[in-house]
């Protein structure tokens, strides 16, 4: 059992396991105003006693105390005998600055956004309809581009994201034979600079709305790997630049209804030579009962984006509308699985 799931005996009845899920928001609630006010980041170097946090963060003793009480009891930050909150594992990853972040993931997917979507799960449960789209009268991406702040947030987030699965994708398919790689809406450059360490023969090429090409600018310099990577902006509803030999997409295809992900993967198929390989790095839905990530991943799909996870025969099957033959999925240490296919 990790710190996260609910302590509870193997005698608990079934009400008291159900009040634990129920209240389960309110752990995810606390865990946001913690992760905004960056208080893993403050005990970075050594605990500290709440009169301290309160006071670089402006908050109200008594009542960030009782924050930090609550995390505690989850396992997220520990308080000693001198009555100084420290780090655990779980809250260390709400740092910043520290391999796999899950600080800007915490702030952008409990924030605003999401809660107004999650609200409103049974609007779309009723309807099939997005329920962010219908409460904030735009989609996610258009309020991303209005709401500048949130949407670097969001691109941290993505970023963070991953990074906590990077590894797990290079350990697990071997990019070697590859020239040259396309990341479709590759964000700030993660995926690729990774594949670019592991395989310095590789050249990289980063398609992405011109916005991010911005950020993906430094992020690359900052990395050392500008000379070695291309950056071209568009929009891959309308098409996909040529030029490579392996065309990732990763968490793209699932953001998206069938009809605009078969535009995708049609736009890559044109611009792809006929032996270029596509990857998608997706969370795959197991069949039958098994608990699964995927499975509550799907439901912020349907109310955030109208997109959705898809089981190995979906991906099959939408794979070859769009012209592509599915060749094998191969699964990773993270939730994530490459499915390659290949031009029919």
């Amino acid at each position: 059992m990790n710190s996260l799931e609910p302590n509870i005996s193997t005698e608990a009845s079934a009400s008291d396991i159900m009040l634990q899920m129920i209240s389960g928001f309110w752990v995810s609630r606390a865990i946001h105003a913690a992760a905004k006010l960056g208080i893993a980041d403050y005990l970075k170097e050594q605990p500290k006693t709440v009169d301290e946090l309160a006071a670089i963060t402006d908050t109200h003793v008594p009542s960030l105390y009782r924050l930090l009480r609550a995390l505690e009891s989850v396992g997220i930050f520990v308080e000693d005998d001198h009555h100084r909150f420290g780090l655990t594992p779980l809250a260390a990853t709400l740092q910043t600055d520290v391999p796999s972040s899950m600080r800007f993931l915490a702030i952008s997917m409990l924030g605003q956004e999401h809660y107004l979507g999650w609200e409103n799960l049974l609007h779309s449960i009723k309807t099939g309809e997005i329920a962010f789209d219908h409460i904030a009268g735009l989609s996610l991406w258009d309020h991303y581009l209005k709401n500048s702040e949130a949407g670097k947030l969001f691109n941290c987030a993505m970023t963070n994201l991953t990074a906590s699965v990077l590894s797990a994708i290079i350990c697990s398919y071997d990019f070697s034979a590859f020239n040259t790689v396309v990341d479709v809406g590759g964000g700030q450059g993660s995926l690729v600079t990774s594949i670019l360490k592991a395989y310095p023969s590789v050249k990289g090429i980063i398609f992405d709305i011109p916005t991010v090409i911005v950020e993906a600018k430094s992020h690359l310099q900052a990395q050392g790997f500008a000379d070695c990577c291309t950056l071209v902006w568009g929009n891959f509803f309308e098409s996909v630049t040529a030029g490579g030999d392996a065309y990732l997409l990763k968490h793209i295809i699932h953001d998206w209804d069938e009809e605009k992900a078969i535009t995708i993967l049609k736009n890559c198929h044109q611009a792809m030579s006929q032996h270029a390989k596509l990857l998608l790095f997706e969370t795959i839905i197991p069949i039958g009962n098994a608990s699964s990530f995927s499975k509550l991943l799907d439901l912020d799909m349907l109310v955030m984006t109208g997109g959705r996870e898809r089981t190995e025969e979906e991906y099959q099957v939408l794979l070859q509308k769009a012209g592509f033959q599915l060749i094998q999925v191969i699964p990773t240490p993270s939730p994530i699985s490459v499915i390659e296919a290949l031009k029919i």
